[in-house]
């Protein structure tokens, strides 16, 4: 059992609307551990229900110190001796509210909107992003023309983009539309119209034109926070489609991809396993970081600028769910890729 170090305090206040806070004393047997896993294994043995997602949450927000020293990274090792201290906020109303945030609106009617999503926007509320998300900048944006999707006056968000990819999102603001567009998406384009193709810039160059990428997708067996290919039994289809547009040199290539199936990650955890995954993906693309040095210096001044992964939802076509007639919208990639693309194309020469 831990060590509490407050007896008063009481991490369940928290479920119960109430700010509470902790302290435990890492033991001998404890030093070393990552800071995330410490915790997760203190708080269950105090019968609490913190999940290590949630942890990790609250450490990358400022909420936990190590010997009064604030902590922000959940692979810190603690050291036998130390004390850790974790803050757990109040809870909040899981309702998400509106919020004045900018949005860029491609298309918008009754039924629909498509806006274009710019990188670093959340698309749903989450641990470590309760608001400031595009739902926010949504119900802000619609007022009083959303029905009550579910019964809650929100949006309807039936496909999501990474916070930092950006790109064209359809977003239902009816019942109606929602269901509709939920079929659409969940046929992947079977039988129901739907295109979804990405711009992206991947290190090397592909020594084919084009090709499939055909490899189910599932959570990775030790990091429960990546995607990685796995057996077909455990995980989903997963199919891309890709073209080469552009080489530059022997070190990027700009490449379209077109999904058949629509899954986290599924572009970047593809194009990494045929040896190209995408510039600056912190995830994916860690082995490739080496090779950034050899990039031109104003390659490298500009993929340090993109600080993100090299990935742009480019095309985005379907049947309107309510009326049926056919939408395509293309959006050109933001200038921070652009500008990349512009100084790869320049090294190359």
């Amino acid at each position: 059992m831990p060590t509490d170090l407050r007896d008063q305090a009481d991490l369940g206040a928290a479920e119960r609307g109430k700010a509470s806070s902790r302290a435990f004393r890492v033991g001998p047997e404890r030093g070393g551990e990552r800071l995330d896993r410490f915790l997760a294994t203190e708080v269950s043995a105090c019968g609490l229900s913190l999940s290590r997602t949630r942890l990790k949450a609250l450490i990358e927000a400022g909420c936990v110190a190590v010997d009064d020293a604030l902590v922000t990274d959940a692979s810190f090792c603690v050291r036998a001796g130390q004390t850790i201290g974790l803050e757990v906020p109040a809870a909040i109303d899981a309702a998400p509210v509106g919020q004045d945030i900018p949005l860029n609106v491609a298309f918008e009617d009754d039924h629909l909107l498509v806006i274009d999503k710019p990188a670093g926007l959340v698309v749903h509320p989450a641990a470590g992003h309760l608001d400031g998300t595009l739902v926010n900048a949504l119900i802000a944006h619609c007022g009083a023309s959303l029905s009550g999707i579910g019964g809650v006056r929100r949006p309807g968000i039936v496909h999501r983009l990474d916070k930092d990819t950006s790109g064209l999102m359809v977003v239902a603001k009816t019942d109606e539309a929602h269901q509709g567009l939920a079929k659409t998406f969940a046929d992947h384009g079977k039988t129901l119209s739907l295109t979804r193709e990405y711009l992206c810039l991947a290190w090397g160059t592909p020594t084919r034109a084009s090709g499939v990428i055909d490899a189910p997708l599932g959570r990775h067996a030790v990091d429960r926070e990546k995607i990685a290919i796995v057996p077909e039994a455990r995980g989903r289809h997963a199919v891309t489609h890709w073209r080469a547009l552009e080489r530059f040199g022997a070190d990027a290539s700009l490449i379209a991809c077109r999904l058949e199936t629509g899954r986290t990650h599924q572009i970047r955890v593809h194009m990494a396993s045929i040896g190209h995954p995408l510039l600056g993906d912190p995830v994916y693309g860690q082995g490739f970081k080496s090779k950034a040095a050899r990039l031109s210096p104003q390659a490298q001044a500009a993929l340090k600028a993109l600080a993100r992964q090299a990935l742009h939802a480019a095309v985005l076509g379907f049947a309107h769910p309510v009326t049926g007639a056919p939408l395509h919208f293309e959006s050109a990639p933001p200038r921070d890729m652009l500008d990349l693309q512009a100084a790869l194309a320049a090294g190359a020469k």
